[in-house]
């Protein structure tokens, strides 16, 4: 064989080589099991559910679940406590934020200017429009909307007494999710940045928490901040408690998206890129869980959050 012949063979086979473990690595990184945390344990709670992204609870029981199709494609789904399902919302455009609400459901959709809505019993209505709203909160009083958009974002508070619309911020960029937590502080996250912000009354909004991969939902409890990273590949679930330690309690993940608290430190954990839902479970006997008064020595520095976001909510 000649040398422009052999150099030409050699040159395939490393291209073949180089190709083939590419396929492997990303096979291993889709196929790889999901870790658990010592102390914490998952199993599957609802599979074959196409991009699974916004988690609720019903206000008849079940639980509810966002499919973030695109183009007319999206629904949610009703998850009934004897396994039937049923498609409650068709015919939306990546819907995302789920949350009960007033006896009903509050929805948005990521997708140009589709309005936030509320549905309630069969009957849907539009309370605002909004451009790539995701996350949602709400208050009782007001209902907070945070879009998700490159540089011109805005984060909307609707008063639900006379339906009064406001912008509380502008020009934000991929802020994904909002949420108040146990101490009183409302965060936000910012996916490009990899930070959460506090929102303030001065509008400085800090950075608390930096360094993290995609961050998207957050969810606050008694056992901390907990915090998903919307990767495609190696994911995570992080908790972070009241003195910013940071556990990884989940692991290799795959776009995981909203986090559903349910009874006895159980979790459902939506995984868009696996199209399932996850339950996770503390282990009772771990120890793990905070006691109720672990937070007494952060109450003043609380209590003057509280009155900062009080101002900013009024």
């Amino acid at each position: 064989m000649n040398m422009p012949l052999r150099l030409l063979k050699n040159a395939l086979l490393a291209a073949a080589a180089l190709v083939a473990a590419a396929l492997i690595f990303f096979s291993w990184q889709y196929f790889f099991p999901v870790q658990a945390a010592s102390g914490w344990s998952y199993r599957v709670a609802y599979d074959g559910v196409q991009k699974a992204a916004g988690l609720a609870r019903a206000p008849g029981g079940g639980i509810l679940v966002s499919q973030e199709l695109q183009d007319g494609q999206g629904s949610i789904l009703l998850m009934q406590p004897d396994g039937e399902r049923e498609v409650v919302v068709e015919g939306l455009s990546k819907p995302d934020g789920l949350l009960s609400a007033r006896g009903g459901l509050v929805f948005s959709q990521e997708s140009g200017d589709k309005p936030v809505s509320f549905l309630q019993g069969t009957r849907v209505s539009e309370l605002f429009e909004g451009d790539q709203v995701q996350g949602l909160w709400d208050d009782g009083h007001y209902l907070y909307a945070i879009e998700d958009r490159k540089g011109n974002g805005r984060l909307w508070r609707y008063r639900w007494d006379d339906r009064k619309l406001s912008v509380v911020r502008d020009n934000l960029s991929e802020t994904e999710s909002i949420t108040r937590c146990t101490d009183g502080r409302m965060l936000y996250s910012e996916k490009e940045t990899g930070v959460i912000r506090e929102l303030r009354e001065d509008g400085r909004d800090p950075v608390v928490i930096e360094g993290l991969r995609n961050p998207t939902f957050m969810l606050c409890d008694e056992q901390g901040l907990w915090i998903s990273e919307d990767s495609t590949h190696r994911a995570r679930l992080l908790l972070v408690d009241a003195q910013g330690e940071q556990t990884t309690v989940l692991s290799f993940l795959k776009a995981p998206q909203a986090i559903l608290p349910l009874e006895s430190g159980r979790y459902l954990i939506a995984e868009g890129g696996r199209d399932r839902v996850l339950e996770l479970s503390l282990n009772k006997d771990d120890g793990f869980r905070r006691e109720p008064d672990s937070s007494a020595k952060h109450g003043e520095a609380a209590e003057r959050e509280q009155n900062v976001l009080k101002g900013a909510g009024g």
